[in-house]
């Protein structure tokens, strides 16, 4: 049995941002939410947005504090931005940190106290919404987080170094934009980076206790996409029908998570990127992919499934759940981030097991869909056997 309801308005395809105006937009002034970095001035895409709410005779304010893996004080410091400049409705413009956030601040611009108040694991306040956030539109310019299509946000506890998820229903974005043309000036390892999170979503959704038949139909057909498209998006990054794909799998990967649940491999990795800020989430997950998917395959659990994803990414003569991980070894070469390792990011071999220890026990309903549960010593061998 599954229920599911994603009610957000979806625009998809090339010159979809630049129709922007032509939507039904959800108030009078937009706080639009984007990143610290340069590029989205650079580009001209805010330029653009600011056309195209001007169109729309919407008022706007830019929020721009937000850094890659946002913080509980940047997402109150925009919710306070937004309060002040009496904006009604939010604009997550960028990838999945800037949609992500626009969420959390629509929910803490209308709730008091800190939106930690609101997280419902860890050290989190467990209290639920007082009052109805405000609306959310979400326009990617990455493929690789699915923010687009679920209801939640990552955020980092600076104090606890907690880096957990908020969500509740309310918080869909009632408009969704994914435009290939925006993403075409991501750089390739930033493509690999986000693709490959987009895979994982994936993969995990497919092999999770909560995936059913509507979600698996959605997880084999992103796999395909990325196995055919994600190299050459890497490779070329002009490709627009590779561009376009790898945004298709990244939609599916958000309706993925909404109709479903990931395995632990997400949490494992956000307690790195916790610690260690300047760990990409993507390349956190490249990190423990091999050590992860290997420990399951390991126990001989979900053999069909293994089989079923090695096809999807192109190895149509798979016949063991073995040749997942050589499909997953090829995919991470084609993208050039097979040779990653931990210590570039500064993590430490020491800081492992105290990190097996605090994700498995902090955040414990994250395990539950998981083909079997991991222990802290599971946790602490794939952390070790990621490790270079």
């Amino acid at each position: 049995m599954f229920s599911f309801c994603i009610p957000t308005e979806f625009v998809f395809g090339t010159g979809g941002f630049k129709e922007l105006h032509k939507y039904n937009l959800p108030g009078k002034k937009a706080l639009i939410v984007i990143t610290n970095g340069k590029s989205i001035r650079n580009s001209g895409y805010l330029a653009e947005l600011e056309n195209q709410l001007s169109l729309a005779g919407k008022e706007y304010e830019v929020f721009d504090g937000i850094t890659p893996n946002p913080t509980t004080d940047s997402i109150m410091d925009a919710a306070k931005t937004a309060k002040d400049s009496a904006c009604d409705f939010i604009i997550g413009f960028g990838g999945g940190s800037p949609m992500d956030s626009a969420k959390l601040i629509a929910l803490a611009a209308t709730n008091p106290g800190n939106i930690w108040d609101y997280c419902q694991k860890g050290s989190g306040g467990r209290k639920l919404p007082a009052n109805q956030p405000l609306p959310v539109v979400c326009i990617s310019t990455t493929a690789g987080t699915g923010s687009e299509a679920d209801n939640s946000g990552m955020v980092t506890n600076p104090i606890t170094h907690e880096k957990l998820g908020i969500g509740f229903q309310s918080l869909f974005p009632v408009l969704s934009v994914v435009d290939p043309e925006l993403m075409r000036s991501v750089p390739p390892r930033l493509t690999a980076y986000q693709g490959l999170d987009t895979f994982f979503h994936l993969a995990e959704g497919y092999l999770s206790k909560k995936a059913n038949y509507f979600n698996e139909m959605f997880s084999i057909t992103g796999i395909e996409k990325i196995g055919a498209y994600l190299a050459r998006a890497v490779i070329e990054g002009n490709d627009l029908e590779a561009r376009e794909n790898v945004a298709f799998a990244n939609t599916l990967g958000g309706f993925v998570m909404s109709t479903g649940k990931l395995l632990s491999q997400h949490s494992l990795e956000h307690i790195l990127s916790a610690y260690h800020p300047n760990l990409p989430h993507g390349a956190g997950l490249i990190l423990i992919s091999r050590a992860y998917f290997g420990f399951f395959i390991d126990k001989g659990l979900c053999r069909q499934k293994f089989i079923d994803m090695a096809r999807a990414l192109g190895n149509k003569n798979a016949s063991e759940p073995q040749d997942f991980l050589s499909a997953l070894d090829k995919l991470l070469e084609d993208c050039g981030v097979s040779n990653l390792t931990m210590s570039e990011f500064g993590i430490k071999a020491e800081e492992l097991p105290a990190m097996a220890k605090e994700v498995r026990e902090s955040l414990a309903p994250a395990f539950e869909c998981d083909p079997t549960l991991l222990t802290i010593e599971d946790c602490a061998e794939i952390y070790r056997k990621s490790f270079k």
